[in-house]
C-alpha cells in the first residue's frame, strides 16, 4: 500500500462525501428504539417486560447496545419492529 502526502482536510472531504452519498441512498430506518438508564436490578427486569411486550416472534425484539456506567446503572437500548403494532 503506497503512502501519499495527504492533508487532514483530504480525509474530512472524502468521509463527507461518503456520509453524504449514503444518506441520500439509504432508506429510512424502521426500528423503534428505547434507550433506558438504570440500576442493574431495574435494568433486567425493564428488559424483561419489554421482551415480554413485545415476543422477539412478532417484532424481532433485541438489545441493539449496552454497557455499565462507572457508577453502576447500565445503559442499554432495546429494539423492535413496528410490524404488530
Amino acid at each position: 500500500m503506497a503512502f501519499e502526502n495527504r492533508r487532514p482536510q483530504d480525509l474530512a472531504e472524502r468521509m463527507s462525501r461518503r456520509r453524504a452519498a449514503r444518506a441520500e441512498s439509504s432508506k429510512p430506518d424502521s426500528w423503534r428504539r428505547e434507550s433506558f438508564t438504570l440500576p442493574r436490578a431495574e435494568a433486567r427486569v425493564k428488559a424483561r417486560e419489554f421482551f415480554d411486550r413485545y415476543p422477539k416472534a412478532a417484532y424481532l425484539t433485541e438489545i441493539e447496545f449496552w454497557r455499565e456506567l462507572d457508577d453502576g446503572r447500565i445503559e442499554f437500548t432495546m429494539r423492535r419492529l413496528p410490524t404488530a403494532d
